[in-house]
């Protein structure tokens, strides 16, 4: 067996071929909150959270009018988006709902909670969050012991409530 990676890796930014920049520059600022910090004319965009120079780059440079891949064929399945913590995710998932836009599917992995999506141009997208690490169901052996069991949407949307009331608490 190689060395493996260094534990501390993290995978740094995505950048899509989308058919139309707009659309997808509305999309991802107005459904999953993302900021634009660059443009380059009609042709890309590089958005953000925080700040930070792009953690998606949009761009026309191939695909401009362009269909989505055909199932079936190979190439992006999902990206994913980790979000700090459940109030997060409840208040990202929230947003896509006001948004009505369409979810694709849900789980609890055991490690994670998970929702999934596609953006306008058929890509996959999952936003989620991970449990701390110590909570982690694992096997006998130490092993991981993911699971797909069904994601507690009411739960979930009650974390934003539990946050108003601490947030007027503090006030």
């Amino acid at each position: 067996m190689s060395d493996p990676i260094h534990p501390h890796t993290t995978i740094g930014h995505v950048h899509l071929k989308v058919a139309n920049l707009e659309r997808a520059v509305k999309f991802y600022t107005q459904v999953l909150g993302f900021e634009v910090q660059q443009r380059w004319g009609d042709s890309a965009a590089f958005l953000s959270a925080g700040g930070y120079h792009h953690h998606l780059g949009l761009n026309t440079w191939e695909s401009r009018g362009g269909a989505p891949p055909a199932r079936g064929a190979t190439g992006l399945y999902h990206f994913a988006i980790l979000l700090p913590n459940r109030v997060e995710l409840a208040r990202t998932l929230k947003r896509v709902l006001d948004h009505d836009w369409p979810i694709a599917g849900a789980a609890d992995h055991g490690v994670s909670e998970a929702i999934y999506f596609a953006d306008p141009d058929g890509n996959g997208i999952e936003i989620y969050r991970d449990r701390p690490r110590d909570e982690w169901p694992r096997q006998a052996d130490g092993e991981i012991a993911m699971v797909n069991a069904p994601l507690d949407f009411d739960g979930l949307l009650a974390e934003l409530a539990r946050d108003g009331a601490a947030a007027e608490a503090r006030a």
